[in-house]
């Protein structure tokens, strides 16, 4: 058993890998928080709750003797109104008497095998019940006749708690849910001093890693743009001063939700420190009816003890295990060719033969025929929702240019925007109501297009019926989903008038039903999300399509941070990243192809750009780079990765993927700005077995060395002769 329960002191302990997580319940019945931490013994948690002082505006809580005050209480699930003066995880109003005041209390408990599934929304998952075990706590307002389901789910080989809950009517009021966060966790003042990290950015420069000193008062990031966002990601961490990669213990938090998202962080005045996440209480309101009920997404919550490369690397095992799609999760990527860049909208059936051609003759595995296919696609203004072949750049149709594709012994993938309309399209002029608007106010247009309403089942059931057919009709293994803009006029027709507040989260759940139909109807078919690029990367989105197009910024120098930040919380396997033609498209910047090829490297791995206009001595290293990244790929898909050098400290930055078994791993170094006469550069390496001999092979130079004087005394890094060059090692147990 790994959650275990003491019936004298109604204390319950998790162990959850090499941590532990405790609760208890109150004399009062009040669910409170106790320890979260490095891994203790069943029985040796300590004080299990925080001492009774009376002090001054701190309200006791009624019926309880004086010093018991929930404001000053570490709480599991916090409501409004009790003398608890800090943000709320949950808050409901009751139309009949204007009131949101709740008194939650627990009513009982069950602890079982396995790990449950959450009704419409993705979470993670265990093959085996022995995998898992989960503890259900059943809180209650006895006066409302309200109750709330805490989720706690513990995975004995991983630091890792899952968190949910689930609100039940079992009363005859109608009520609203105004709030309802997925979890919240009380820490005591240690935590006062640490650090907020947030993943933040924006289009083409998605999350980069913050690191910002805890203060008084409400620390936030959000989202409220219908989805997670470029600008927001569903991840923040509490990592404790001084913290680095290797040392020094960190909080994680990260919730499997593709929409408006709260992540927050409060410090009260005792220097109490309150971490909370899930739906955006922004513009949401729920309508409880009696006997309905409601389910909050999953929050994934890690501790580690060795820094931020712990928990990285324990978020990443976790999700390859139990978050990503079972059928794709531990299969290597196919190494792909995308025409996007190469030719945008202008293209016709023979350059995009000549294109595949050229990538097959090379060694591609996969092309995939980006926007523009459809309609009358000669920009983004037209034809989205249509998606019926233009024939006048295809004019054999696309299942014969999928089988000329397939006929040069390549693989063929397919771009769609199914969440999309454009108001020149068919689909627009015969249902110009099937889009997320309000009636009488103008419908803002971005990109040219508008959101359909996914929350309506007969907007899915159309769309899904069109894309479907293509997909049954040709042969097509590969399907890049892509959202270019988001939501504004958030309102739907299928709602009444009080329910316009639930649009958004009815929207998400639209477009989770339709992409688990897809992958349940067609598995053989890799689906990888995009939205502006990284602009929906979050892991609602990685339980269906187990990679995302990291970013439009396909600069290999921008990608090092960008790359970098995803990686706080999201596995390499996850991480598309492409080589690209020079200068990049985004910035303008030249970079050598042998960079480009090893930060590219690091992800899974394709091409943008026309293999057919390189010169036949970057053809030959384009050989070269897919001949090597086959030998390398089943480290992308299980080996662990150490940041060794940020490229938000210096001038170079540097990572390795190790193997599980420690017998071989990946290491790149990359110069950003090279240095005038610098001094020789060391790079210590992390993660290898010290009574291993090791190959170390670079530029067809090759030495044994013992791992501990790599990881002691490490590799020289050659001096660099321009900005922007690269090396790697392969290291191989011998």
């Amino acid at each position: 058993m790994h959650i275990h329960y003491d019936v004298t002191q109604s204390q319950f302990s998790l162990q959850a890998g090499n941590a532990t997580y405790a609760l208890k319940v109150s004399k009062q019945g009040l669910l409170q928080h106790v320890y979260w931490g490095p891994q203790l013994s069943t029985s040796g948690t300590g004080p299990s709750s925080v001492p009774i002082q009376e002090r001054g505006y701190t309200p006791n809580l009624a019926g309880a003797p004086n010093g018991i005050s929930l404001d000053t209480l570490p709480q599991e699930f916090p409501t409004y109104g009790n003398s608890d003066f800090r943000e709320p995880a949950f808050e409901i109003f009751q139309p009949e008497t204007g009131s949101r005041i709740l008194s939650l209390r627990y009513n009982s408990h069950t602890i079982s095998e396995g790990k449950p599934k959450l009704e419409g929304l993705p979470s993670t998952y265990v093959e085996c019940v022995e995998d898992a075990e989960t503890l259900t706590i059943l809180l209650e307002d006895a006066r409302l006749q309200l109750q709330v389901e805490l989720h706690y789910t513990v995975f004995p080989k991983h630091p890792i708690i899952t968190r949910s809950a689930r609100i039940l009517n079992k009363g005859n009021q109608n009520l609203e849910i105004r709030r309802a966060l997925s979890a919240s966790v009380d820490f005591d003042a240690e935590l006062s001093d640490y650090k907020f990290v947030q993943l933040s950015g924006a289009w083409i420069r998605e999350r980069d890693a913050h690191f910002s000193t805890l203060r008084p008062g409400v620390q936030a990031i959000s989202s409220q743009r219908g989805t997670s966002s470029h600008q927001q990601n569903p991840f923040f961490a509490l990592a404790e001063k001084g913290a680095n990669e290797t040392d020094g213990s960190v909080y994680a938090y990260n919730l499997i939700y593709s929409g408006n998202f709260l992540a927050q962080v409060e410090q009260d005045q005792f220097q109490c420190v309150r971490a909370q996440i899930g739906i955006n209480p922004f513009d949401f309101t729920w309508q409880l009816k009696p006997g309905s009920s409601f389910q909050a997404p999953e929050v994934v919550m890690t501790y580690a003890a060795d820094g931020l490369g712990g928990m990285s690397r324990a978020m990443h095992r976790f999700y390859r295990q139990h978050l990503l799609p079972i059928a794709w999760r531990d299969q290597p990527r196919p190494i792909l060719l995308n025409n996007w860049e190469a030719t945008y909208f202008d293209f016709d059936a023979n350059k995009i033969e000549s294109i595949a051609t050229s990538g097959a003759e090379l060694g591609v595995e996969l092309f995939v025929l980006d926007d523009g296919w459809f309609g009358h696609r000669d920009d983004d203004r037209t034809s989205l929702g249509d998606w019926v072949v233009d024939h006048n750049k295809l004019p054999d149709g696309l299942e014969n240019l999928a089988q000329k594709v397939k006929a040069q012994g390549i693989e063929f993938g397919l771009w769609f925007e199914p969440e999309m309309v454009s108001p020149d399209s068919e689909l627009y002029r015969s249902h110009p109501d099937w889009c997320i608007h309000v009636p009488d106010r103008p419908r803002t247009e971005s990109r040219n297009q508008l959101v359909l309403d996914f929350s309506r089942s007969e907007v899915r059931d159309a769309i899904y019926a069109r894309i479907a057919k293509i997909l049954y009709e040709v042969p097509i293994t590969y399907v890049k989903w892509d959202m270019n803009r988001h939501l504004t006029e958030l309102g739907s027709l299928r709602l009444d008038a009080t329910q316009q507040q639930e649009t958004a989260h009815r929207f998400v759940l639209g477009l989770y039903e339709i992409m688990g139909r897809f992958n349940q109807e067609f598995p053989h078919i890799l689906f990888e999300g995009c939205s502006g690029g990284g602009g929906r990367f979050d892991p609602g989105i990685l339980a269906y399509m187990p990679q995302i197009w990291t970013s439009d910024n396909s600069d290999a120098i921008s990608r090092l941070r960008i790359q970098y930040g995803t990686s706080l919380a999201y596995p390499l396997s996850t991480i598309a990243a492409h080589v690209s033609a020079v200068p990049n498209h985004q910035v303008g910047r030249t970079t050598p192809l042998r960079t480009r090829g090893h930060v590219a490297c690091t992800g899974a791995f394709g091409y943008e750009l026309d293999l057919g206009t390189l010169t036949e001595a970057e053809k030959s290293e384009v050989c070269s780079q897919i001949e090597f990244y086959k030998t390398v790929r089943p480290l992308l898909i299980s080996g662990d990765l150490y940041r060794l050098k940020s490229p938000y400290e210096s001038q170079e930055a540097a990572w390795m993927i190790v193997s599980e078994d420690r017998h071989e791993a990946l290491v790149t170094h990359v110069t950003v700005l090279n240095e005038p006469n610098a001094p020789a550069r060391r790079l210590k390496l992390q993660g290898l077995s010290s009574e291993i001999k090791y190959s170390v092979r670079a530029d067809g130079d090759s030495y044994t060395v013992s791992g501990d004087v790599l990881m002691h005394q490490g590799l020289f890094v050659p001096q660099a002769s321009s900005d922007f060059e690269s090396i790697q090692w392969l290291v191989q147990a011998l």
